[in-house]
């Protein structure tokens, strides 16, 4: 698989191992064309009247987000970011008197923790959930009645732990709290079917296992709940006809779109575009596969490492500045986290790559 990449400073023997999925995944080899195509080209030949070639990428764009997570491309839509899609949803519903509180773990993401603090204008007071997130006990405090809404990060990205987001998007709904998810480490190398999850909005980023580049966020809304979400950040293209240009009338498209905001960029979901349909032909099932295989392998060569069954595709390993320093020196990119070195294997390594990180934390090992 890995002539459909560009790995950065080449691949194998001669160039970089390149492990870092869970930051800025490869760049696939046909984004440079559907660039030109659905970028370049409609700019050169058409410019400020490319707008309908343009919206069709956006277009194509959501369709490959519902072929591969599941829903109708009709309830997803662009967004900046994760931490944008999350607070734009939020800060579009009316919650109940007393309902003021929203639960995010600990071990969230710090941006959507950063977004979730700037909804206390809007009346929201962020909790932090602390302990593991990936045991339901932690999670009691769903049933609480001052809680609005709970934010589950499915996977996290400094520890690689899973939550359990199908029974905690059920308690949720249970009491009556509304579930968001970022599924930005998870999307592309967890198997991922919103249908199977009861929540009522997910959101991620096409930039890590997607491959898909920076800027090129979703946001995932319950049909069922789309149209009863009026956000405060909005703009022409959340208009029902943006091209309407009546400053007087505002109408929410029916849709997920009511999400979008201002002009929106196109360039980044062009990209992102590509990213999403080559993970979706090789499959999700079959990366991940061929993810537990390399680790499996890795942890054969190493007894002192032994992952743990439920994490996404990240290995968050307790190693220190010598390990690191050793990998480094053998062409290994990976990055640290405070006390943790993450190393991702992607569907574009094998076992050459492998055995060449073994080698190198054995002797960092042994040295030490």
């Amino acid at each position: 698989m890995k002539h459909h990449f560009l790995c950065p400073n080449g691949q194998g023997s001669d160039g970089a191992v390149y492990l870092l999925a869970h930051s800025a995944g490869c760049l696939p080899v046909a984004t440079r064309a559907a660039v030109e195509e659905g970028f370049f080209a409609p700019w050169a030949g058409a410019a400020g009247d490319g707008w309908g070639q343009w919206l069709t990428e956006i277009d194509r764009f959501r369709a490959a987000l519902a072929a591969l997570l599941g829903g109708d491309a009709a309830d997803w839509c662009p967004q900046p970011g994760v931490s944008a899609g999350i607070a734009k949803f939020l800060s579009g519903l009316d919650f109940a008197d007393g309902r003021h509180v929203v639960l995010a773990s600990a071990e969230a993401f710090p941006s959507v923790g950063f977004a979730l603090e700037g909804l206390a204008r809007l009346g929201l007071r962020l909790e932090l959930v602390e302990g593991d997130p990936s045991m339901l006990a932690n999670w009691q405090r769903i049933a609480d009645p001052d809680v609005a809404a709970v934010v589950i990060t499915h996977v996290h990205s400094n520890s690689g732990r899973v939550s359990p987001v199908a029974e905690l998007g059920a308690e949720a709904r249970a009491h009556g709290v509304i579930s968001v998810v970022d599924v930005a480490q998870s999307a592309g190398i967890l198997p991922i079917d919103i249908a199977q999850w009861p929540v009522d909005a997910v959101a991620g980023s096409a930039l890590k296992w997607l491959c898909g580049g920076p800027g090129a966020g979703f946001l995932w809304v319950s049909p069922g709940l789309a149209g009863r979400v009026a956000p405060v950040d909005r703009g022409w293209f959340s208009h029902a006809n943006p091209f309407e240009m009546d400053i007087r009338h505002f109408a929410f498209a029916s849709d997920a779109r009511a999400f979008w905001g201002g002009t929106p960029g196109i360039l980044p979901y062009v990209t992102a575009r590509t990213g999403i349909e080559l993970i979706t032909r090789i499959g999700v099932a079959d990366i991940l596969v061929h993810n537990r295989r390399l680790c499996a392998r890795l942890a054969e060569q190493l007894p002192w490492i032994s992952p743990p069954e439920q994490r996404g595709g990240t290995l968050c390993l307790p190693l220190d500045a010598g390990a690191e320093a050793a990998l480094v020196a053998a062409g290994v990119r990976c990055d640290r986290r405070d006390e943790v070195l993450r190393l991702s294997f992607a569907i574009w390594n094998d076992d050459a790559d492998v055995d060449r990180v073994a080698l190198a934390l054995r002797a960092s090992h042994a040295g030490g």
